[in-house]
């Protein structure tokens, strides 16, 4: 018989309780691995700030307390302190059916204008060319089709098609779908690597494994998806491993940590002085496209940006080409 969160929530006598009831609303309604640890890990911080009191005993007085003291004393980031405000809202109107009063004196973190990063052609072949295998290829796919991290290694075999030369992002930022380019150049090694991953995906379903983890209900749906071609990794995991939620045992994909120890690496062997990141490729992705004259529209649908003003912090760094604005001392 599945437990109701709300009722465990209601009954809870200790913070392991309160916290086993969250998780259990946050699987309730699809949340992301990712998101239920970030919300758990908030909650846990508030409770035992509070006494580990039980939160329906703590009024809004106490939350914005508690988000002033993320801005001021842990002078956290806006992003993070919004992050630990959907967390404990989650955790009140959710799980306790509470609205807790909104105080007009919480102290918000300042949300901070920076320029995003950005390399030139140069250096980005300079950071390209210290790769190899792999990692070139992913590197490669977040500079030439504008991809975010995740969005690389959560690449699903069936969101390739090499006919339109096009990649299909499911689930991105914002939880939604969109369509980007695929290079031609990286269509044969794309080719290779899917190979060699169908040979890995193989061996698994030789072994008694080869089921890959599947969005929503569609294990449900479709029973037998789960060990299709079509929906494994295009970068699978070295190694099996166990799903935390369901404990079995399957292939995910590579670790995120991977790319990003192996783009830090090639900076350095590269000799860039900037804090080039792997999201540094995705922002020169944008930036060269429009100084090549791409429409900034166009440049929007293929970052999957809801916004175009989001889009257009890219423009700061047109000041070469054609059309480019010159110093008064230049001229």
């Amino acid at each position: 018989m599945r437990k109701d969160p709300r009722e465990l929530a209601a009954n809870a006598v200790s913070p392991r309780e309160l916290i086993e009831a969250v998780r259990l609303m946050l699987r309730a309604k699809r949340y992301s691995l990712r998101t239920e640890q970030a919300y758990l890990g908030w909650i846990r911080r508030y409770i035992a700030e509070n006494g580990r009191r039980h939160p329906r005993e703590l009024d809004g007085r106490v939350l914005g307390a508690f988000l002033t003291r993320l801005a001021v004393e842990g002078r956290v980031s806006a992003s993070t302190q919004a992050q630990a405000l959907s967390a404990l809202l989650f955790l009140y109107r959710e799980l306790l059916g509470v609205a807790p009063e909104w105080l007009e004196g919480v102290v918000r973190a300042r949300r901070s204008q920076r320029v995003p990063v950005v390399l030139s052609r140069g250096e980005v072949a300079r950071l390209l060319g210290r790769l190899e295998g792999r990692e070139w290829l992913m590197a490669s796919l977040l500079y030439g089709s504008g991809l975010r991290l995740m969005e690389c290694v959560r690449l699903r075999v069936k969101d390739i098609d090499f006919e339109r030369h096009e990649i299909t992002v499911r689930c991105g930022k914002g939880n939604k779908d969109r369509r980007t380019m695929l290079p031609a150049r990286l269509a044969a090694p794309l080719q290779r690597q899917l190979e060699d991953a169908r040979v890995v995906h193989q061996r698994d379903l030789e072994a008694g494994f080869g089921a890959v983890w599947l969005p929503d209900a569609l294990a449900r749906k479709y029973p037998n998806a789960a060990e299709d071609w079509g929906w494994q990794y295009v970068f699978p995991a070295s190694r099996r491993s166990s799903d935390p939620r369901t404990g079995i045992e399957g292939r995910h994909h590579i670790d995120e940590k991977v790319l990003q120890a192996a783009v830090k690496r090639a900076r350095h062997e590269a000799g860039i002085a900037k804090p080039a990141t792997c999201h540094t490729l995705r922002h020169s992705f944008a930036t060269h496209l429009l100084e090549a004259g791409a429409d900034i529209r166009t440049v929007q649908e293929l970052l999957g940006h809801r916004d175009v003003r989001t889009t257009q912090v890219y423009t700061h760094v047109l000041n070469r080409g054609p059309g480019a604005v010159l110093s008064p001392l230049d001229r």
